[in-house]
């Protein structure tokens, strides 16, 4: 399998589409919006941009499956799997405030081997390819160097759907004001962890994410030196709904800090 022409392939058509998508921003009517459920929205935008990439990654891996946020297509019990949000971010697209991103994943078996991030307001394509190094337009990226979570800058997500623990993620907010440079919030992901892994942001962390929002940036992100886990500690940030990533060197104190505060319980 020749990974580096996947890689090739797969950032000509996630430019491309990202060219469709900032041509449709130019024009887009808000009576276009579909509510999902509360604050949860898609487009016309989304469902056409993700038909593109499914036919395009069908062309590029012939026999693989999909996961995709617009359910294109359903089927993923192939040996590779595509893991695919059109639009991450798809609020802010329809507000016209940066960031919103195409957010891909690749995953044989188990284990996740490839990712895509392409933020359109920057014009930003990061992306990291079976075992390779990451990169940030052609330009190898790599974690911070920050050492302690109180010289950190943090990004996160707010919840907008499931808010039964939206009194322990206020905590963490509390903790964060007093003990780090500050906390972020972008509304996506994917655009996060790529801010992660290319040392703009030391850590993030968020619950209620689905598999779409973080595949592609958590491959990159472990390319690019850092760590990832859920909020116990264990392995299943990609469909277990909750993540934490953050550079090497705090991930032990920054994964123990969100770990005991989210897992509280309050009355």
């Amino acid at each position: 399998m020749d990974f580096n022409d996947i890689a090739q392939k797969t950032i000509h058509l996630v430019v491309e589409v990202g060219n469709f998508i900032r041509k449709e921003r130019e024009g887009f009517e808000s009576n276009t919006i579909i509510s999902k459920g509360s604050n949860d929205f898609v487009t016309h935008v989304d469902k056409a941009s993700e038909e593109h990439l499914v036919s395009g990654l069908s062309q590029i891996l012939p026999g693989s499956g999909f996961i995709a946020e617009e359910g294109t297509i359903a089927y993923n019990n192939e040996e590779y799997n595509w893991i695919i949000d059109p639009i991450d971010g798809t609020t802010n697209f329809i507000h016209g405030a940066p960031p919103y991103s195409i957010s891909i994943g690749l995953r044989k078996g188990e284990t996740l081997i490839g990712g895509v991030i392409y933020e359109l307001s920057a014009d930003e394509c990061f992306y990291a390819f079976d075992g390779g190094k990451a990169f940030l337009n052609g330009k190898e990226i790599q974690v911070s160097s920050t050492d302690k979570v109180a010289n950190s800058l943090i990004a996160t997500g707010f919840p907008y759907t499931e808010f039964g623990l939206k009194k322990n993620f206020m905590e963490t907010l509390d903790y964060f004001f007093y003990h780090s440079h500050g906390v972020r919030r972008l509304g996506s992901a994917a655009a996060d962890l790529a801010y992660v892994a290319c040392g703009r942001y030391d850590a993030f962390y968020e619950y209620n994410l689905k598999a779409w929002d973080v595949a592609g940036g958590a491959y990159i992100l472990q390319q690019a030196g850092g760590k990832l886990s859920d909020f116990k500690g264990g392995a299943n940030f990609l469909f277990g709904k909750e993540l934490i990533a953050s550079n090497s060197l705090i991930f032990e104190e920054f994964s123990k800090i969100i770990g005991n505060i989210m897992k509280k319980e309050h009355a």
